[in-house]
């Protein structure tokens, strides 16, 4: 088969992509190397939706974070994922980087954020007083909000699916050639246009192209995760005065209402090196104590990593590369406030190149997964009467019953391992982090899937939890 376009890389800006590019007449195929989408950079990060302030006015980070940010959150309601505009501060801490703090003030301005405004440190406290004596001023950014990306991530995937998007999975793209009038990549697949959105892997995808090679840095960022016990101590994200390390450490809300500090900013060579370190977590946990009086580390209930796709030339690259290749390089902070805005301006980019028409019935809106746990009892009541799976509960920290387990296997494109559930639904993201719930979770994967559980993984194929039985049945 000859596909029009090819998306390589079902992250969130590959999934915005494809949900856009769904809109024109084409055949469209997402290709990803690991077993889901949301599986690489998007997966982890600080979840911030970026006012819009911190770009170098002029830059492309700039133009798409303020595009981004802007339809969030009517795309949030027409997708129905998580979003909460909480409002962001920048915080700092002595009078002699006032003028930095206006500097960002003025760029905010020039970049075209709305209602910024400078605060002192006693109003500052009055708004959030859970946050530190030593803070003498702090920009208030009204229009920064947070999301899930996860939610995010599969609400774009499978709003394309519903348009006719295939996702291909397990698939590593390790070799392009140019044909006269289209691309065949693996020796196996065609295509007469390529978009690269493979994130850290997208230097690699463009260098297999093009004489012009760029080249990714990969940057580790750790994070603390704490218990939505204490999701309270902050309403608002609070970042600290950026330095060329970068926009420092946060302390945040997250929209499932857990607390949230990091990142670090380390850079590595490898770009799957997303282990967490001693030194790194040290270092998270001592700066956020500057913005924040008794931030509860004692109810962390985990850490993670993220690894950033930082391009040589400090910039997003979005462009045609060569002939029908089309570039997403270099997405990083403010890539997944920038996604929706990426995604839509690619997708006219590609189709205007294809001289693509519309489709006469696109499907703009998706129903996400039921969320038992916000339901009344009513509600419930009404849910299990009509499919009694809802009655189960299968993750008791979260409160996920094995109905929306279900769902999130049955959709398209659904969960085939323990972390697709988990992203979907949250089974195995809380207090306990899956010590209880994996076992159950399996059983119904290895049901719904019709594989037996020895197949059933963590994430990719090399991720087996189970070997074989103790004893027959």
């Amino acid at each position: 088969m000859l596909y029009d376009v090819v998306i390589i890389g079902a992250g969130v800006v590959g999934s915005s992509t494809a949900r856009y590019l769904s809109r024109f007449d084409l055949e469209i195929a997402v290709l990803e190397k690991e077993e889901d989408v949301c599986s690489g950079t998007s997966k982890a990060n600080s979840a911030i939706v970026h006012a819009g302030h911190d770009a170098k006015p002029g830059s492309l980070k700039a133009k798409f974070n303020l595009l981004g940010s802007k339809m969030m959150e009517g795309l949030s309601k027409e997708l129905d994922f998580s979003y909460k505009r909480n409002g962001s501060f920048v915080v700092c801490f002595s009078k002699e980087d006032m003028p930095s703090l206006n500097e960002l003030y003025q760029r905010g301005l020039e970049n075209g954020v709305e209602g910024l405004e400078i605060l002192d440190g006693d109003e500052v406290r009055r708004r959030e007083p859970n946050l530190s004596e030593n803070i003498v001023a702090a920009l208030w950014c009204p229009t920064g909000a947070i999301v899930c990306p996860f939610e995010l991530t599969q609400a774009m995937a499978e709003n394309a699916a519903t348009n006719g998007v295939e996702f291909i999975f397990n698939t590593k793209v390790e070799k392009i050639e140019k044909k006269d009038d289209y691309y065949l990549i693996n020796d196996s697949i065609k295509t007469k246009a390529i978009i690269n959105c493979a994130g850290v892997y997208s230097d690699t995808i463009h260098n297999l192209v093009s004489d012009k090679k760029y080249h990714i840095i990969p940057k580790k960022g750790d994070y603390v995760l704490m218990d939505r016990e204490v999701g309270g101590l902050v309403s608002s994200t609070i970042f600290q005065l950026p330095t060329k390390a970068g926009k420092g450490v946060l302390v945040t809300p997250t929209v499932h209402g857990n607390l949230l500090v990091g990142p670090s900013a380390t850079d590595i060579e490898d770009k799957n090196g997303n282990n967490t370190t001693s030194d790194d977590l040290s270092m998270i946990i001592d700066r956020a104590k500057l913005s924040a009086n008794n931030i509860p580390f004692n109810k962390t209930i985990t850490s993670f990593s993220g690894i950033r796709a930082h391009e040589e030339g400090g910039d997003f690259i979005i462009e045609e590369a060569t002939d029908n290749f089309f570039d997403c390089v270099g997405i990083e902070s403010p890539g997944l406030s920038a996604a929706p805005a990426i995604g839509e301006y690619v997708s006219e980019l590609v189709s205007k190149k294809l001289n693509a028409s519309k489709k006469d019935h696109f499907v703009g809106e998706r129903k996400g997964i039921v969320k038992l746990s916000s339901l009344s009892f009513e509600e419930r009541a009404e849910l299990i009467k009509h499919n009694p799976s809802y009655g189960q509960i299968i993750c008791r920290c979260e409160e996920i019953s094995e109905g929306e387990i279900v769902d999130a296997i049955r959709r398209k494109p659904g969960a085939t391992s323990l972390d697709g559930i988990k992203r979907r639904v949250r089974a195995g993201m809380g207090r306990c982090q899956a010590g209880f719930c994996s076992p159950k979770v399996m059983e119904i994967l290895s049901r719904e899937l019709g594989k037996p559980l020895e197949e059933i993984c963590k994430n990719n194929p090399n991720s087996k939890l189970v070997i074989g039985k103790m004893k027959e049945d």
